[in-house]
């Protein structure tokens, strides 16, 4: 092969190791974080080790990611863009433009079931969670949770509306206040995935990129056919 055939190789080489990063990035655009992790969605009365403000800490959430509350019917699932709401543990006062009931609870029950809440991020800005229930009592030992929600890749299409999420806009009074959102009536729910089949299905994306590409991947080798080799 020339001096010229082996620079055109070397340019699609290049040039398909940076598309096959951009599309490596997209695959994985879109998160699901499980609140708590094993510790799930409950008070400090009920788990003593639950720390919602350290497990955020380290995690960076952005539009169209779920949260994915392990939770049972004792514990409700509150969202709300309104700072006073969340500070109050308050839901009953809030407004429908600001407040999400996710999950309601029923505290009278003897034999508390499981359930598996998942929420969608919708809204560029500050997002508060909490659980209402007995009076705000669980909220006030520990079951609450803030986020600061960045743009990201922006919303999937499974997610948009017809009005664009905007950012947070301060409000008279609530420097951390946010505007109305709007959450459709359908969005796609996440499924859980363990790290094989998430390996899994990322193998399968690059090996059909590289296929659509005419580029066979064999670890780190490109083996690019060119005609002419």
């Amino acid at each position: 092969m020339d001096h010229r055939s082996r620079d055109r190789a070397s340019g699609l080489i290049l040039f398909m190791i940076i598309f096959l990063q951009s599309f490596y990035g997209i695959v994985e655009s879109y998160k699901n974080y499980t609140v708590g992790d094993s510790f799930g969605w409950y008070d400090t009365l009920e788990n003593p080790d639950v720390d919602y403000e350290k497990w955020a800490s380290s995690k960076n959430f952005s539009l169209g990611d779920f949260l994915i509350f392990n939770t049972d019917n004792n514990h409700s699932v509150i969202q709300t863009y309104n700072f006073t709401t969340y500070k109050l543990c308050d839901y009953e006062d809030s407004t429908d433009n600001d407040t999400i009931q996710w999950s309601s609870a029923n505290p009278s029950s003897t034999n508390p079931q499981s359930i598996t809440v998942p929420v969608p991020l919708m809204k560029v800005g500050m997002t508060y969670f909490f659980s209402n229930d007995y009076d705000g009592e669980q909220c006030n030992y520990g079951q609450h949770l803030k986020i600061n929600v960045t743009y990201g890749q922006g919303l999937p299409p499974s997610l948009e509306s017809d009005e664009s999420p905007g950012p947070v806009s301060p409000e008279s009074g609530d420097d951390e206040a946010a505007p109305d959102t709007i959450v459709p009536a359908n969005f796609d729910n996440p499924k859980d995935t363990s790290d094989d089949e998430k390996e899994s299905s990322r193998s399968v994306s690059l090996f059909s990129a590289s296929k659509f590409c005419g580029v066979k991947l064999y670890g780190f080798l490109f083996l690019v056919c060119l005609g002419y080799w």
